[in-house]
């Protein structure tokens, strides 16, 4: 893990911690699954930030002031989460923030469910961008 990555987790509460980083952990394992290339992690405006070649950034992060959820945010300029919203209208257990983020309770399983498809969508975005639901 990236080290300025860690000391921010390391900063978050327990819980927060470890919702963060199962989210890390599926951003790589779908990276990995789909042969991506590497996944590059950095901290951007103060949250981990993933991105691979062809792909679209996902950032995740905790906040104090929403201390019972993370959110996972797409760019906003992009169709991602507006594409989540009408293929996942009823399954997702979690919230979409406007066009920007899914907010995952800190009670929630991140690794079931249909954030993986989700997260594939917005790691290979400019190839998919063209497509109708990004080929869903």
């Amino acid at each position: 893990m990236n080290p300025e990555v860690q000391a921010k987790f390391d900063s978050y509460p327990v819980e927060a911690k470890k919702q963060l980083e199962k989210a890390r952990h599926l951003i790589l394992a779908v990276a990995e699954v789909n042969s991506l290339g590497s996944v590059e992690e950095t901290l951007k405006w103060g949250e981990a930030s993933y991105l691979v070649k062809g792909g679209s950034p996902i950032r995740i992060d905790w906040k104090p002031k929403e201390p019972k959820a993370i959110k996972v945010y797409f760019h906003c300029q992009t169709s991602l989460v507006e594409t989540f919203k009408e293929i996942y209208r009823d399954e997702f257990e979690f919230e979409y923030e406007g066009k920007r983020a899914v907010v995952i309770p800190l009670s929630a399983h991140v690794d079931k469910g249909p954030l993986s498809h989700c997260i594939e969508l917005a790691l290979k975005y400019h190839s998919l961008k063209h497509l109708p639901l990004l080929g869903a």
